[in-house]
């Protein structure tokens, strides 16, 4: 390792870092809004258009179909380009269809502008992530896109609590109009307050004033070298499976595609499955926001515990607990007081465990691929973020009882479970290879 990574990679966390890392997870604050967006507007939405359920299917769909393409495009325009226009570039199409869905008045004009808003949101997930990492020093990374995460967590549950009180007073185009201006608020802040990632500005070579302050802040030799730093060179796709992360990388895209879709499929339909089993609109958004209270207490758990036993061995229990929660959901008819804390840890449990595994995937991969990898997991989970909203529609249109249709998501949650040991036993024998060989 270069002298220059070597900075890099054991920086202190100071006033910079920290202020990198929040407005990160500002901007997933505000992805979290809109990703939870659509699924707080339907069960108003099929009141006011007099449309069933099943019929929006495709919006949720389209989503995640957004979402993917945006993922997978941004992680490796991300590690060549930079971190910093990539999510840029995200908000303005977070804010730009979200504020098109306003004018929506047919479900096909709201498929397509939900496809805008997903890729709006799958771009800026790897983006916001990789630039955080840049900025936390390598024995904190994981820890600290965990606590990152939690800001779309976070922004789904004010949103749902705000959307809650608001709803039946403004209607349905109140949601988005607030996932629009939110995010246009936020790119001027970002413009001007947020750094570009210093690996970036490095292989850049041309460094402005304003470049070059901030690199010394960080002690870093401006005469360095590119090839000191650890930059993609080739294609960067490619690089996910060089040196030994083959193996690493299929057991991650498993475990992302198998969460994701129990974690879609849940939020995209639990408050209409709430407002089908008896529910009012606002109450089915205010009990659904319990699913977005999950992750942001539990992740006070998850830090502290995956730091002393490992994030593979927490995030087991958490992924097990929350396919024990979805199972006593679908095959009892809850009462509404039982509702609240088994969504509660439904939340924890999916929800929670991907803010986790967010983190801890962040940390499996080098600088140089880091935006790709994530970007790449995001995105091939995003084939179960689709495959979930489309299941939950095709069972909800067979006439099974709503809250019956998660049951199939306990496969997927015991198929996440069983990856994650998978990759726990990877990476200790990949530990005991690297003391082996020292």
């Amino acid at each position: 390792m270069s002298h220059t990574e070597s900075r890099l990679e054991n920086q202190k966390l100071g006033p910079l870092q920290l202020k990198v890392a929040f407005l990160c997870m500002l901007a997933q604050t505000f992805d979290g809004f809109d990703i939870s967006s659509i699924s707080m507007a339907v069960p108003a939405l099929i009141r006011a258009w007099h449309l069933p359920g099943p019929a929006f299917a495709n919006t949720f769909v389209m989503s995640s179909v957004g979402i993917m393409i945006g993922a997978l495009a941004s992680g490796p325009i991300g590690d060549r380009v930079g971190r910093k226009p990539v999510l840029i570039a995200s908000l303005v199409l977070l804010a730009l269809s979200s504020l098109g869905c306003t004018q929506a008045a047919t479900i096909p004009e709201l498929v397509w502008l939900r496809l805008v808003t997903g890729m709006g949101i799958g771009a800026l997930m790897p983006a916001s992530v990789a630039l955080a990492s840049d900025y936390l020093p390598d024995r904190l990374r994981a820890v600290g896109i965990m606590v990152v995460f939690t800001g779309a967590p976070l922004g789904g549950f004010l949103g749902k609590i705000i959307v809650a009180q608001l709803l039946q007073t403004y209607g349905w185009p109140v949601i988005f109009w607030i996932g629009g201006l939110l995010p246009l608020g936020l790119i001027p802040v970002l413009l001007i307050w947020c750094p570009e990632s210093p690996r970036v500005l490095l292989a850049r070579g041309q460094l402005t004033d304003r470049a070059a302050r901030l690199l010394r802040q960080l002690g870093i030799d401006l005469s360095t070298p590119r090839d000191e730093v650890d930059v993609v060179k080739g294609n960067p796709v490619a690089g996910l499976f060089r040196d030994g992360l083959g193996g690493t990388t299929i057991l991650v895209w498993i475990l992302y595609f198998s969460n994701l879709l129990s974690m879609y499929m849940i939020s995209y339909w639990m408050p209409t499955v709430l407002s089908l089993s008896g529910l009012t609109p606002a109450d089915a958004v205010f009990v659904s926001s319990m699913q977005d209270a999950g992750p942001l207490l539990s992740i006070f758990l998850i830090v502290p515990l995956a730091t002393k036993y490992g994030p593979p061995n927490v995030l087991c229990f958490t992924l097990f607990l929350g396919m024990l929660c979805i199972a006593w959901m679908g095959l009892t008819n809850l009462p509404y007081y039982l509702l609240l804390p088994v969504i509660f840890l439904i939340g924890a449990g999916t929800v929670g465990s991907m803010t986790g595994i967010n983190g801890m995937t962040a940390a499996l991969y080098p600088a140089r691929v880091r935006n790709t990898g994530m970007g790449w997991a995001l995105g091939i989970g995003r084939l179960g973020g689709i495959a979930g909203p489309w299941l939950g529609g095709v069972l909800l249109g067979m006439g099974l009882p709503p809250r019956q249709i998660f049951l199939a998501t306990c496969l997927t949650a015991a198929t996440a479970t069983v990856t994650m040991v998978a990759l726990g036993l990877r990476g200790r024998r990949q530990a005991r290879a690297a003391l082996q060989g020292v």
